[in-house]
């Protein structure tokens, strides 16, 4: 059964995206089985992946709205053992068509059930907000990446995600982890950046990933070619953290099986 982990933030900038793209190819690249959702309707992670939106036939939204078949929305990417179902423009007002739904807040934990078997992983990237499509992304989830950027106000909004994370666990989905908070966007010359990480390190603890992703050029211009870090240059430190990540995250999940 594939682990579903969800790519959360409400905050804005902090990296979510680019961690879900490159940390799916680097699993990918691990010889995992992954499958990436992009849940935001910005479908940033898609076209960084190499999705050519306008032709996009059948999306995340097809299969929260419409109950469209889920392998119907399932595209392969260039990179062997990757996939992604993209997003849509349309998600924007699907938060309002989802409102009349039963059980509206595992619609998309309905949704991925027929693929769980077919993965290793499947990540899901949210939008920045605490709107119902999150809502279902952590109701479906196993367990919930929080990116942090290391800038001012890195820290703000944690507490009110936090706080819908426990909501979540206690009412919709009560194995809902905290698989770790990620720094993003960390350069080590600035005492600012070093001050966050000591921040995070001392309020979250065992919780922050000893991988930190640092503030990389290559990082930046890869989705604008259509690939992930590790295809556009393997050997920039961006495409080294992010396989870092990965690493990291399957040793956590094979010592717990």
């Amino acid at each position: 059964m594939g682990k579903i982990i969800a790519l959360a933030n409400q905050k804005g900038g902090v990296g979510k995206t680019t961690t879900s793209m490159n940390l799916a190819a680097s699993l990918a690249a691990l010889e995992q089985r992954v499958l990436l959702v992009d849940a935001d309707p910005q479908a940033n992670a898609s076209s960084g992946l190499g999705v050519n939106l306008t032709e996009v036939e059948s999306s995340v939204y097809d299969c929260l709205i419409n109950n469209l078949d889920i392998h119907e929305a399932i595209y392969e990417t260039d990179i062997p053992g990757l996939d992604i179902i993209p997003s849509h423009i349309d998600l924007v007002g699907a938060e309002i068509e989802m409102l009349r739904m039963p059980a509206r807040e595992e619609v998309m934990k309905r949704a991925l059930a027929p693929v769980l078997s077919d993965y290793d992983y499947i990540l899901i990237d949210c939008s920045p907000s605490l709107g119902l499509i999150t809502v279902n992304a952590l109701t479906a989830a196993d367990s919930v990446i929080i990116p942090v950027q290391c800038e001012y106000f890195a820290l703000e909004g944690i507490s009110k995600l936090l706080n819908t994370i426990k909501i979540i666990k206690q009412k919709l989905n009560p194995s809902l982890e905290i698989e770790g908070f990620l720094l993003t966007m960390f350069d080590s010359r600035l005492r600012l950046s070093n001050q966050v990480k000591e921040d995070v390190q001392r309020h979250f603890q065992e919780l922050v990933f000893d991988t930190v992703i640092n503030r990389n050029v290559k990082l930046a211009e890869a989705p604008g070619h259509g690939v992930p870090a590790i295809l556009y240059d393997a050997d920039s430190a961006g495409a080294r953290n992010h396989l870092a990540l990965a690493q990291e995250i399957i040793a956590k999940n094979t010592k717990k099986q």
